[in-house]
């Protein structure tokens, strides 16, 4: 088998609106389309600028609410402006539970949480 391309990641959220609330208003990502699949699961895909690779939301409450263990897995996401998006992340009451961290490279990084406690990273890419 060879793998052709990187289509998407699911992710199990407890509130749909609240999830889509803040993926697409905090972070910034394009809601593309928001459907019910055949066995009743709430779905919604969302795709970051710059890739076509998609994240995939899916809230299915009748199989229980969702529990992110600690470090299980993250997002990254590159930002224009390390200390701008701290300031949006703040105002939007979102907690910075990371960072900010500067590599040897002098990219800077922070880490947040979406509603559902899975961990976002957030990167200033050194300049080239």
């Amino acid at each position: 088998m060879m793998i052709k391309k990187y289509l998407h990641t699911r992710f199990r959220v407890n509130d749909m609106d609240k999830s889509l609330l803040f993926y697409t208003q905090v972070l910034g990502l394009k809601l593309l389309e928001r459907k019910t699949s055949p066995r009743g699961s709430h779905l919604a895909f969302l795709q970051a600028p710059g890739t076509d690779s998609e994240i995939e939301l899916c809230a299915f409450p009748s199989t229980g609410n969702v529990s992110v263990p600690d470090d299980l897995v993250h997002l990254a996401f590159e930002v224009d402006d390390i200390e701008k998006c701290m300031k949006q992340l703040q105002e939007a009451g979102c907690p910075i539970t990371d960072g900010p961290t500067r590599t040897s490279n002098g990219t800077v990084f922070i880490f947040t949480e979406d509603p559902d406690k899975y961990e976002i990273e957030l990167m200033q890419c050194s300049p080239d």
